[in-house]
């Protein structure tokens, strides 16, 4: 199986742009993964390992959470969690206000900063 970098992107629309539509890509033809909390210590290690044009996983201090829509389906998190308790999300609903607030402000978090003026 190959890793995600090593696919080629097909039909992506950029992350900005499904974070303003708040929706799944129809080309994406394996569901959401989902994090089952009561299992999760928390290690970030599947947020670390998202791959880039994704990012789909986020951790609110006291959980971590996949945000379905903006989630492939990539094994990418399931293959280096320490736990095993990232699973396919067949049910998945679509995010509430509070995760997309979240998301949003990841988003802006992570643009560039302004550069500083240099002092002479």
């Amino acid at each position: 199986m190959p890793w995600p970098s090593e696919i080629p992107p097909r039909n992506q629309a950029p992350r900005s742009e499904r974070i303003a539509q708040q929706s799944r890509l129809a080309s994406w033809r394996k569901p959401p993964r989902r994090i089952e909390t009561t299992e999760c210590i928390t290690c970030d290690t599947c947020l670390r390992h998202c791959p880039p044009e994704f990012g789909a996983i986020f951790d609110r201090g006291l959980d971590v959470v996949i945000v379905p829509e903006l989630c492939s389906g990539c094994p990418a998190c399931v293959v280096v969690c320490p736990v095993d308790c990232i699973y396919v999300d067949e049910d998945w609903r679509p995010s509430t206000d509070d995760v997309w607030s979240l998301v949003e402000l990841t988003d802006r978090a992570g643009a560039a900063p302004a550069p500083t003026p240099r002092v002479p």
